[in-house]
């Protein structure tokens, strides 16, 4: 029975039998198909025409780790190169909280202003525990946001340094074919990013501030050693003798370091991002910097660099990949880690070992 208490023994209850629930999906709504994936001749295409859509799809190609999608965008990057090569390529660095998000917002301003297009990718550091990233530094850049002429992609870091820089380093190749020819690269912060960042950009502005305790304290060898040219940002208000100071301590301390290649004289300059003053300044040393090199040959000669460092930093992770994707590795890694652990077994002995196997399968 459906409801015993309609049974005799409870004549005086009646229960009825209730409303038929409506489905909890809308029957009016209509389900999108799903969008089929653009071919690489369509996504060359969209990209040379200049159309962000479609230039942002293939830098999500670019960034995914499926190998469809990865012989797909590498296809697109193959056929994109011969449009590229056009741009000026700045990379931005400098402690957190010393307002690079900020300043680009500025910079990016003051240099299309002069025509042209720009973009700006910026690596946003992964969480080591969650794996996730925040990719806000869009929100800071309030007015290049919405500006036209330009195109910002924050990137996760995903604890890979080198393989974002990578896809980073592939992603200028599709925004220069797209017509940008101003490109910022803003990195993590001050440390092993910094380095790939150098590879693959033409002038390297390192940002710092002044008041904010021993300056001593930013004079770091190798990444003073890297900038073309050092900014001392918030220099306004009560702030301005401070970023003096400090500027006249980065001046002597630049003379303690060898010439650059370049042949080039970093410069220390003060600016202020918030109040806009300054800007000028640094953009007429950073286009000075580039007349010089190209004068001089360097900057033909540092692309060149940079192209083989990339060709040895890509054979280095593929060599890496097929190692760790090996069937017969995968299946003794956590065994010889384990005897490692016990000390069973020596690290370059269990190394070793691991590497005969891998080397094995592959003459079989």
């Amino acid at each position: 029975m459906e409801h015993p208490e309609n049974s005799e023994e409870y004549k005086g209850l009646v229960v009825n039998k209730g409303i038929e629930q409506p489905s909890s999906v809308n029957p009016y709504l209509k389900r999108k198909p799903k969008k089929r994936q653009l071919s690489v001749a369509e996504f060359v295409d969209g990209i040379t025409k200049g159309d962000v859509t479609i230039l942002s799809q293939a830098v999500t190609l670019v960034e995914s780790v499926k190998p469809e999608h990865q012989s797909v965008a590498q296809e697109v990057i193959e056929k994109c190169l011969p449009y590229s090569g056009n741009s000026i390529r700045v990379g931005i660095s400098g402690v957190p909280g010393a307002g690079k998000s900020t300043s680009i917002d500025v910079f990016g301003l003051h240099v299309l202003e002069k025509g042209g297009k720009l973009a700006v990718l910026a690596i946003d550091p992964s969480s080591e525990r969650s794996k996730g990233s925040i990719l806000g530094d869009k929100t800071r850049m309030e007015q290049l946001s919405v500006h036209p002429k330009s195109f910002i992609r924050p990137s996760p870091s995903a604890g890979s340094l080198g393989g974002v820089a990578r896809k980073t380093r592939e992603t200028i190749i599709l925004c220069e074919a797209a017509g940008f020819d101003k490109i910022f690269v803003e990195t993590v912060g001050v440390g092993q990013s910094e380095t790939a960042v150098h590879s693959m950009v033409d002038f390297f502005l390192l940002i710092q501030l002044a008041g904010t305790g021993d300056e001593l304290q930013g004079i770091k060898r190798g990444i003073m050693e890297m900038a073309d040219g050092i900014v001392i940002n918030k220099a306004d208000g009560d702030n301005l003798e401070r970023a003096k100071l400090a500027a006249t301590q980065f001046r002597n301390a630049l003379h303690l370091f060898p010439a650059p290649e370049s042949g080039w004289t970093p410069k220390v300059l003060t600016y202020s991002g918030f109040y806009n003053i300054g800007v000028k300044e640094v953009w007429d040393m950073v286009y000075e910097y580039i007349a010089f090199v190209k004068e001089n040959g360097y900057f033909e000669y540092r692309r060149n660099e940079q192209s083989k460092y990339w060709m040895y930093e890509s054979i280095n992770e593929q060599l890496r990949d097929s190692f760790y994707h090996n069937p017969k590795i995968e299946a003794i890694l956590q065994e010889k880690e384990q005897q490692v652990l016990s000390g069973n077994l020596t690290s370059f002995i269990a190394a070793k070992s691991l590497l005969d196997t891998y080397f094995e399968d592959l003459k079989m």
